[in-house]
């Protein structure tokens, strides 16, 4: 009868830790990706203010799929390594994590179609939902605190603060730039310099 040898757990949760730390390191603890979204939903809510909310609306679904490959080009435009390698184990997890948001925008949009006041709270709290298994991918408990804030304030904009329509956006862009500052200070202490390792592909 073969005998299952297991790894120790010690051993599993420093391979966990790594993984982590690749991840914020390769991804700048999610900064880039954070700007890029923060502008543009900063462009959406202007576009909302002074222009149209259909206008709004539309840089925000159009631009959303703009958002990765934007992002790679910041991340190439810093120097920075911009995906993990081939065979990491955090590459899973991260391409299921990359499809929960348009698979929701369907409902967002069937919400808006309703309630238009709504589309912004709405898509807050599925932006919020689709953080949540980012503080596992990263090891950081700041998308934990992200993803209640747009929860929290999505909720609280689409029952209680309808007007203006483009608070919601203007919330929202204003909290993804604060926490993409805060993100690449926390991948700041994994730098090389700092005792972490980096990644180059």
């Amino acid at each position: 009868m073969p005998i299952e040898i297991r790894q120790p757990l010690s051993s599993a949760h420093m391979e966990i830790t790594q993984a982590q730390r690749d991840v914020r390191e390769t991804f700048v603890g999610g900064f880039a990706g954070q700007l890029v979204s923060a502008v543009l939903w900063f462009i959406s809510a202007a576009a909302c203010t002074w222009k149209s909310f259909f206008l709004g609306e539309l840089i925000l679904v159009l631009g959303g799929v703009l958002i990765f490959p934007l992002t790679q080009l910041v991340l190439r435009a810093m120097g920075h390594a911009y995906a993990l390698p081939k065979g990491h184990p955090m590459n899973a997890l991260g391409m299921q994590v990359a499809f929960t948001l348009p698979l929701t925008l369907p409902l967002v949009l069937a919400i808006a179609m309703l309630r238009p006041s709504w589309f912004y709270p709405a898509l807050m709290i599925t932006l919020g939902a689709h953080y949540l298994p980012f503080i596992f991918m990263y090891g950081m408990w700041q998308f934990g605190a992200l993803s209640g804030l747009l929860i929290g304030f999505g909720l609280a904009v689409g029952f209680y603060i309808p007007r203006p329509v483009s608070l919601g956006a203007w919330l929202t862009a204003a909290l993804l730039f604060g926490f993409a500052l805060i993100g690449r200070e926390v991948a700041a202490h994994d730098s090389p310099g700092r005792g972490g390792s980096r990644i180059t592909l």
